[in-house]
């Protein structure tokens, strides 16, 4: 396994006199009137950590609290549209998160070969709120761990609506499917991969396995499992102009949910709770592949994408993101796909 793929604890045999003064220090930057919160948040996500790294983590997660409760306060007073909560990542610098959820491939890499471009109509008119969650083209949010899948979650999330537009049945498909065999187009299993190339697999495969036949493991497979899959075929798929967020609009109105990238930058991302995010999320690669299920638009308050993530209902809105809509945020439009 490439130490690329996951955060690795480090075993702490030995505590030199260096070190012990340094937890010494540690534990006593430690607030006691939080040790009940402690205790009860390890204890809800079943937290267990190595001998002489629980202060440490406690540091983290006091540091993170203090932060979010910052923040809420001041949303409490209408500088802020979105609320923070502590969460399973509370024991995570934000460094580690970013690490740990980054799909680090090049992402100035454009799809070749059968890609075609989505072009909006300019007379056909849209729905202002679209929710595809309603109509039950969308599976349960699921977990991708710590490895760096959230890629094949994305892609699954537009073949299952797929799936549904064209035979009526909700189907939850596999990721480690694709985790473990779509190499040979280009992906890298839990060190990062791309939503497009997940799709021309899907194509050259002439299908993919259902979940409950090839069950998500978070991690490598030493090989790729010659299991049953469903007759999902695919011709290829479509890109979204980049960067244009009314072109996607129309995508996720026509054909339903769209697979996209976006970036995200600092503390509020990691700990996104509720409202619409509108936080600055920083410039250059996208770090991160989720599927957009639907939008609100707005005349008076924020306009804003429904956004399904892999990180569990533990995170956001049951698992969801409400992220404005009208500035390219977090270059949502910048690298959109569905299948056809």
């Amino acid at each position: 396994m490439g130490s690329c793929c996951f955060l690795q604890a480090k075993m702490m045999p030995f505590l030199g006199p260096s070190m012990l003064v340094a937890l010494l220090r540690v534990s006593a930057a430690l607030d006691p009137a939080r040790d009940m919160a402690w205790e009860d948040w390890k204890s809800l996500h079943g937290k267990a950590y190595l001998e002489g790294e629980e202060a440490s983590r406690r540091v983290v997660w006091e540091e993170n609290l203090r932060m979010i409760e910052q923040h809420n306060w001041e949303a409490s007073q209408g500088k802020h549209t979105y609320w923070l909560g502590m969460n399973h990542f509370g024991d995570l610098t934000n460094e580690e998160f970013n690490q740990m959820n980054s799909f680090l491939l090049d992402e100035v890499e454009l799809a070749v070969g059968n890609v075609s471009f989505f072009h909006k109509s300019a007379t056909e008119r849209v729905p202002r709120n679209v929710d595809w969650r309603e109509k039950g083209y969308v599976t349960r949010v699921k977990n991708q761990g710590r490895c760096k899948s959230c890629w094949a979650f994305s892609a699954t999330g537009a073949l299952e609506n797929l799936h549904f537009k064209k035979t009526g049945q909700r189907v939850s498909l596999s990721e480690q499917n694709l985790v473990d065999c779509s190499r040979d187009q280009g992906n890298h299993g839990c060190c990062g991969g791309k939503v497009w190339k997940a799709f021309e697999y899907v194509r050259q495969n002439g299908g993919l396995s259902l979940e409950q036949d090839y069950p998500y493991r978070g991690k490598d497979g030493i090989c790729c499992r010659n299991v049953k899959k469903i007759g999902i075929k695919i011709s290829g798929f479509r890109r979204v102009p980049q960067g244009n967020e009314k072109a996607l609009e129309h995508a996720v109105a026509k054909f339903g949910p769209v697979s996209v990238g976006i970036n995200f930058n600092g503390k509020k991302f990691q700990f996104y709770k509720s409202g619409i995010f509108s936080a600055d999320c920083g410039h250059g690669k996208l770090r991160h592949a989720v599927l957009v299920v639907g939008y609100e638009e707005k005349k008076v308050r924020k306009s804003y994408w429904i956004v399904k993530n892999s990180w569990s209902e533990k995170w956001g809105v049951k698992g969801y993101l409400y992220l404005e809509k009208g500035s390219n945020l977090c270059g949502i439009a910048n690298e959109a796909y569905y299948p056809v």
